[in-house]
């Protein structure tokens, strides 16, 4: 079911000062801004050759990640993304094996255009899980 990882996302108290860090220190290129409201983000991605890091800030105060930020508040591994070819079919699978999906179990879509879920972490031993769906897999 499970294709490459996508991205890992880190979460950043100031999206902009860690978008410096990582060009002035890594020399990494890196993506444009983009708000995206119905995830309560702000992402730029790191681009790598053989996958990305997302950095994602809050945007607003009910934002997921600014309740992470509470309890991390210089910022952490948020989740990792892994590419899945149908996105229905592996959420199927994933709640006959037991797995919770979080929000109300339709896929949005996410930072790439494409319908993405999250799974509990509880259910994979303390991470977040993100799918995205890539149908050129």
């Amino acid at each position: 079911m499970l294709g490459r990882v996508n991205h890992i996302a880190l979460a950043v108290p100031d999206l902009q000062e860690a978008v410096e860090r990582y060009r002035a220190c890594l020399g990494a290129k890196i993506s444009a801004f983009q708000s995206l409201p119905d995830h309560g983000v702000t992402v730029a991605f790191v681009e790598l050759e053989n996958t990305k890091v997302e950095l994602l800030e809050p945007l607003g105060d009910s934002s997921p990640i600014a309740s992470f930020l509470e309890k991390t508040p210089n910022g952490g591994m948020h989740h990792i993304c892994y590419e899945v070819a149908d996105i229905e079919a592996a959420r199927r699978f994933l709640e006959a094996s037991g797995a919770r999906v979080l929000g109300d179990g339709k896929p949005k879509i996410g930072a790439h255009g494409n319908p993405v879920l999250f799974l509990h972490p509880k259910d994979f031993f303390g991470t977040l899980i993100e799918l995205e769906e890539i149908r050129d897999l």
